[in-house]
């Protein structure tokens, strides 16, 4: 089991920065690869960015690719999500996911795939 909190959240202009983190409870979190989501209302929840246990692979969606890195320290327990070039459609609740992972080096890019969430953090970027 693992308990995801998610941080960072908040009001910013387009074009600003925010950086999202997701601390993992456990003493595994390096036997889990990591996913960031996100869902505006009225939407399904996307997938935005992913990364392996190792965080050697990283995986992006096209709508973020370039503007949005995902990382991990392992040895803090957590993952990131620096999202810079910030638009108004980047507006949503984003959620971190986690699921155990045999492989060192997949990524997961769909909901169902994953088996533990975090409660969400709101993310508001005003034109």
């Amino acid at each position: 089991q693992v308990q995801l909190v998610e941080s960072g959240g908040g009001l910013v202009q387009a074009g600003g920065s925010l950086r999202l983190s997701c601390a993992a409870s456990g003493r595994t979190f390096s036997s889990y690869a990591m996913g960031w989501f996100r869902q505006a209302p009225g939407n399904e929840r996307e997938f935005v960015a992913a990364i392996s246990r190792t965080g050697g692979k990283t995986y992006y969606a096209d709508s973020v690719t370039g503007r949005f890195t995902i990382s991990r320290d392992n040895a803090k327990n957590t993952v990131y999500l620096q999202k810079d070039s910030l638009k108004p459609e980047d507006t949503a609740v984003y959620y971190c996911a986690a699921r155990a992972s045999a492989s060192l080096y997949y990524t997961y890019t769909t909901p169902y795939e994953y088996d533990y969430w975090g409660q969400g953090t709101q993310v508001t970027v005003s034109s």
